[in-house]
């Protein structure tokens, strides 16, 4: 088991909540793709943050930290997924790498196990 929280663009938050669709997340086509840069950017953020890549293949670059309280991560073309462990340190400390990276406003975070985008 792990716990899983996400980072979307902010058009994708957007379509989303103004959809009223409880399966929104289930047809890929409802999230708006990244766009190069800012898969580029997430991409500079993740080594910058000691994520190290470990392969690149047909559903993205998949990301490991040495620090196993870091979890791993997915940079897709529609998102990025971070994977924690069920500690509380290792969820506390993906939850708050998430909510860093949605500093320059292009992205929202979304935690299917607490209530969904965070709200600032």
């Amino acid at each position: 088991m792990s716990y899983n929280i996400q980072l979307f663009s902010i058009e994708t938050k957007e379509k989303e909540q103004a959809s009223d669709d409880d399966s929104f997340f289930d047809y890929e086509e409802n999230i708006v793709p990244l766009t190069e840069d800012q898969i580029a950017g997430l991409k500079e953020r993740l080594l910058a943050y000691k994520y190290e890549l470990l392969r690149e293949d047909n559903t993205g670059l998949h990301f490991n930290h040495p620090d196993e309280d870091f979890g791993n991560a997915l940079l897709t073309k529609r998102g990025l997924y971070f994977n924690a462990g069920l500690s509380e340190s290792s969820i506390f400390e993906v939850g708050m790498t998430a909510s860093e990276f949605t500093d320059t406003g292009e992205f929202a975070k979304y935690d299917p196990q607490n209530e969904g985008w965070e709200e600032f």
